[in-house]
């Protein structure tokens, strides 16, 4: 009797344990939900990217989800499921000798010099992060569309660009309007179904003479994603250096990885006459010819992949599509010889008889390049194809002696005003004579190196000043004189003392 009581006890406490651990069981099930659903709803902004080929998964299709937050897509497991089935594993697994030496390494506790890596070690504490996937494009919210209306005007753009470029009229008019038109294409998109073409600009101008500077004035002044690349490290594909694509992936590291804002925005490749055909060379042209070809499609209009936050596509990042249909494409270049094709085409006729012309006759025109042609350019070494889709020419002028005076002075961020600046914080008036500014430009003149000479010369003469002046409070006022310019004398230096009893006698 009492060993029946005790067993009937037994079996109902043991029951009412089972009943306890559902039910508690049932409690924790929805928390647990909420937190693999709170987990979820933190990267829904995020879509996954394939650990093996790196696409999003609005391209690669569906993902298969492994241990450790890892997705690979359809595509990379097939790939891999052919790749093992490859392998003659029936043949191994009925081979008796294999199956003792896999008991025997299975009984002594695992495989000699041989580690496997955790993945979890690889993707951190939490999975793989946010910044290797891609954004979710949100299909409800779209980019307001640009107001034909607040399109600055193309006097406005050129007037801006007057406060910092000397001269070079013709091309701040040139690419005023050119922006002007680009803005009007992107906000309208169509006019009355007729689709308005983009028109690529090649700028050519001497060295020295602010090409890259009003290019660089220009994205100061525009709300428009701008970026300057350089094509001198530009190479074919498969080589090493820049891949084509990297002028795009600038422009969208500019527009801080939004596609959509940069498909609407300019490109300025400099030094582009660095890409010209190489003459007499039995080598492979993959910094030359090569570039041209690639970047044709590029200046028409393509759908093109460009790496999100790398230079090169083989970086392990997520890759974009950018369309560069509404890019605007500058190009600009020194072209150095081209003035000697073009004079060599001016001088063809007869330096003998009645149409003769000298040989010398345009030696010392400045000017020259205003005269290039498409032949010229042709013969330079750019290749038809190229020049076909640049619509735009036009050339900068040479820099005289009385614009460099006025690039000394006139410009908001001239040089004479950033070092009157520098000594009006040690309380002292810098001050330059209408000669001395004639003798820089003089000098800078004989360099050939255009406004970029101004600069070092005045570094030059101002060294001693800067080193001196700070050792004396006494002094109010320098004035750099032409005899100081050229050797012969020193500048002008006024006392404190002397600058306010000549104050009180005029008075």
């Amino acid at each position: 009797m009492y060993r029946e009581e005790d067993e009937n006890k037994e079996v109902e406490a043991i029951e009412e344990a089972d009943t306890e651990e559902k039910e508690s069981s049932r409690e924790e099930r929805p928390d647990a939900s909420r937190t693999k659903n709170a987990g979820k709803s933190d990267n829904s902004e995020y879509e996954d990217v394939c650990f093996i080929c790196r696409r999003p998964e609005s391209k690669a299709g569906k993902m298969f989800k492994l241990p450790n937050n890892i997705c690979v897509c359809d595509e990379c497991m097939h790939r891999t499921m052919d790749a093992v089935s490859q392998f003659d594993y029936q043949g191994m697994l009925n081979n008796s000798q294999f199956q003792k030496e896999m008991d025997e390494l299975t009984r002594q506790g695992g495989f000699p010099n041989i580690s496997f890596v955790n993945l979890a070690d690889l993707q951190g504490d939490g999975g793989i992060p946010n910044k290797q996937k891609l954004k979710k494009k949100k299909k409800a919210e779209k980019a307001p569309a640009l107001n034909i209306r607040d399109i600055p005007a193309p006097h406005k753009i050129k007037a801006s660009l007057d406060e910092y470029v000397v001269g070079q009229e013709h091309a701040k008019k040139v690419i005023s309007v050119a922006v002007y038109n680009h803005y009007k294409r992107v906000a309208t998109n169509t006019m009355d179904e007729i689709e308005i073409e983009k028109s690529n600009m090649l700028m050519i101008g001497p060295t020295g003479c602010g090409k890259t500077y009003l290019v660089k004035t220009l994205a100061r002044l525009l709300d428009v994603p701008l970026a300057i690349a350089d094509a001198t490290s530009l190479t074919e594909a498969g080589y090493i250096g820049d891949d084509i694509e990297s002028v795009v992936s600038k422009l969208l590291a500019a527009a801080d990885n939004d596609v959509e804002k940069a498909e609407r925005g300019i490109i300025f490749i400099d030094e582009i006459d660095k890409i010209a055909k190489k003459k007499n060379t039995n080598t492979r042209d993959v910094s030359g010819e090569s570039v041209q070809q690639g970047m044709l499609k590029l200046l028409e209009g393509a759908e093109v992949e460009v790496p999100v936050g790398a230079n090169s596509k083989n970086a392990m990042v997520p890759l974009a599509t950018v369309n560069t249909r509404n890019i605007l494409f500058i190009c600009g270049g020194a072209f150095p010889d081209l003035e000697d094709i073009v004079k060599e085409r001016l001088t063809k006729t007869a330096s003998i008889g009645f149409n003769s012309e000298l040989k010398d006759k345009y030696d010392k025109d400045k000017n020259i390049l205003s005269k290039v042609t498409v032949e010229d350019i042709k013969k330079f070494g750019m290749i038809p194809e190229f020049i076909g889709r640049l619509p735009i020419i036009y050339t900068l002028e040479g820099l005289t002696k009385e614009m460099m005076v006025k690039i000394l002075k006139e410009p908001k961020n001239a040089i004479l005003k950033q070092y009157q600046k520098l000594l009006e914080l040690d309380e002292v008036k810098l001050e330059f004579s209408d000669e001395a500014l004639e003798a820089i430009a003089e000098k800078a003149m004989e360099r050939d190196t255009g406004a970029r000479a101004l600069r070092s010369i005045i570094e030059d003469f101002m060294l001693d000043i800067m080193y001196e002046i700070p050792k004396d409070d006494n002094i109010g006022r320098v004035t750099i004189t032409r005899e100081y310019i050229e050797g012969k004398g020193g500048p002008v230096i006024d006392i404190r003392g002397a600058q306010i009893q000549g104050i009180e006698e005029k008075q």
